[in-house]
């Protein structure tokens, strides 16, 4: 094992954690918007409406569980396998072009494909952003997904460090990306032509079915208009969050939705 990819393996929770921190105080001093979130029937005043985060975070420990039973079993696993093509100058930057843009389809068929959409839509059915939503998800979605993306490590000989990279990268991206911070118009434009920014992906949350299929990028924002998946609505503060036609859930109806009619 590099140098690098064990600095990785020993780093990551410690860097990722102090950017979750870093935002979520963040956020609370200077938010862009100031929406409300329904507990047990009534509407609060975010960041108010403690049960909301409770149940972000159980989902988030309960797939950190499943990471690490499966998730870098399996990556480490497919990353070990060398089928002997890879040509030495292929490096990390193009690694982390290669699983973006693999990561941008796979996530654009978690709306395209009914089965996916089941599991993936716990994600969408939160009703408020922030940085708790960045880490909301299904564990079967979490599990779907590291058992294709091995098949794409496997195929592209993307080696474990490039793994452990990129993870690090797409999980301090979705917390800037969901994070209710107020940006600068100016720097969200500036950003926005490379990246994606929070004015681009709280739109992909947008309570309209239209909005909530686009905007599928999770790092660079030109698959999205290379693709034609761009959606041309802006973001406004008081911008409805959530899935058309459903509610927010408790803990176990969120277990439980995917595998309901």
């Amino acid at each position: 094992m590099d140098d690098f990819t064990r600095f990785l393996i020993e780093s990551k929770a410690v860097l990722v954690g102090l950017w979750f921190a870093a935002f979520f105080v963040a956020e609370r001093l200077w938010p862009a918007a100031r929406g409300t979130v329904v507990e047990g029937g009534r509407e609060q005043s975010w960041p108010h409406g403690w049960q909301r985060n409770a149940r972000n975070l159980l989902l988030f420990g309960l797939n950190m569980g499943v990471s690490l039973l499966i998730v870098v079993p399996v990556s480490a696993f497919a990353a070990g396998i060398d089928l002997g093509w890879r040509p030495e100058w292929w490096g990390l930057a193009l690694d982390l072009l290669i699983l973006d843009f693999w990561i941008y389809w796979w996530h654009r068929a978690n709306h395209e494909v009914p089965l996916l959409w089941r599991f993936h839509q716990v994600h969408h059915l939160d009703r408020f952003l922030d940085t708790t939503s960045a880490v909301r998800f299904h564990f079967g979605e979490v599990i779907a997904s590291a058992l294709v993306r091995a098949l794409v490590i496997v195929a592209l000989q993307i080696p474990l460090s490039s793994v452990l990279f990129f993870e690090t990268l797409i999980l301090a991206a979705a917390i800037f990306q969901h994070s209710n911070l107020r940006l600068s118009p100016k720097v969200e434009f500036a950003l926005s032509r490379l990246f994606i920014t929070p004015g681009i992906h709280w739109v992909h949350h947008h309570r309209v079915r239209a909005d909530t299929d686009s905007n599928y990028g999770t790092i660079f924002s030109f698959w999205d208009r290379l693709f034609r998946s761009r959606s041309g609505t802006v973001r406004t503060r008081d911008m409805e969050i959530g899935v058309q036609g459903r509610e927010e859930e408790g803990m176990t109806g969120l277990l439980l939705a995917p595998f309901r009619r």
